[in-house]
């Protein structure tokens, strides 16, 4: 009897020391750091840059409905205009090879929202700069500098923005700053506001209102369309265009600023301007 409780104690002593012994082991890899049990601290979100870099190509949010910027013919389905050579300037900068370049199709309502969720890079999409939107992204350098006008076809009594009075229709596009300035500089006016440029187009060659509204270089493409509509009254505010970055992203917007210098310097810049709008730039 005694032998058994001898080596009953003897097996209940090993367990416990073998408890003790796990209980002092080490922890799993991923949990200790380098220093034997600091927990190691999660890898830093990979840069814009680099995302870029590691997925192959750059995803461009652009217009599809803006001629002379980005205009998608529906025939051959490709995208051209100003904003889609730059998006492919940057493309290659960044990755060596334009073609390495998505382009998502983004409206003045959908591009900011689009941004934030990731579903692009950058936006590259006729978007004036302004107070409002600093809030929600960042701005890289202006590279385009246009004003507000007024489209109407020819004939029309409508000759500038004192024209606007009560019962007179303008037409805009949502989210776009357009609507707003023309809300404040006329506010008489009936404003109609539309998804996009063609449909706002196509409803005031339909005679559903008089003038149409935004910045003058895409009421210049309107006109390349149709030359029975004119601008009218000169431009009555400065619009200047920025690429819209995700808030926070210094890194991209730097390395996009230091591409506009670039591509200035070059040359490369005023030959697309030309290109597109028949003219050298103001300097």
């Amino acid at each position: 009897m005694l032998k058994m409780k001898k080596l009953f104690s003897l097996t209940l002593v090993s367990m416990l020391m073998l408890t003790m012994m796990a209980g002092c082991g080490t922890k799993p890899a991923e949990q200790s750091g380098a220093g034997g049990g600091t927990p190691t601290k999660p890898e830093a979100a990979a840069s814009t840059i680099e995302a870029i870099k590691k997925r192959g190509k750059l995803v461009a949010g652009v217009k599809y409905d803006t001629k002379l910027f980005g205009l998608k013919d529906p025939g051959t389905g490709k995208v051209e205009g100003f904003d889609i050579d730059i998006a492919k300037r940057l493309a290659k900068s960044i990755l060596g090879d334009e073609t390495k370049v998505e382009l998502k199709e983004v409206t003045s309502k959908t591009r900011i929202p689009m941004l934030q969720n990731g579903e692009i890079d950058i936006i590259i999409a006729t978007m004036t700069i302004n107070e409002e939107r600093k809030q929600q992204v960042d701005f890289t350098d202006v590279y385009f500098k246009a004003g507000q006008s007024l489209l109407v076809k020819k004939g029309s009594a409508i000759q500038s923005i004192a024209d606007l009075k009560k019962g007179t229709k303008v037409m805009a596009v949502k989210g776009s700053t357009s609507a707003v300035n023309i809300r404040a500089k006329a506010p008489e006016a009936t404003v109609l506001e539309f998804d996009n440029y063609q449909d706002a187009f196509t409803a005031l060659k339909a005679g559903q209102g008089d003038a149409l509204t935004t910045d003058n270089a895409i009421l210049l493409g309107m006109v390349k369309q149709d030359p029975n509509f004119q601008l009218v009254g000169g431009n009555f505010t400065d619009e200047p265009y920025g690429m819209a970055i995700k808030k926070g992203d210094s890194e991209f917007v730097a390395y996009v600023n230091k591409f506009l210098k670039e591509l200035n310097a070059s040359g490369e810049y005023d030959k697309l301007y030309e290109q597109w709008f028949g003219e050298k730039p103001a300097k």
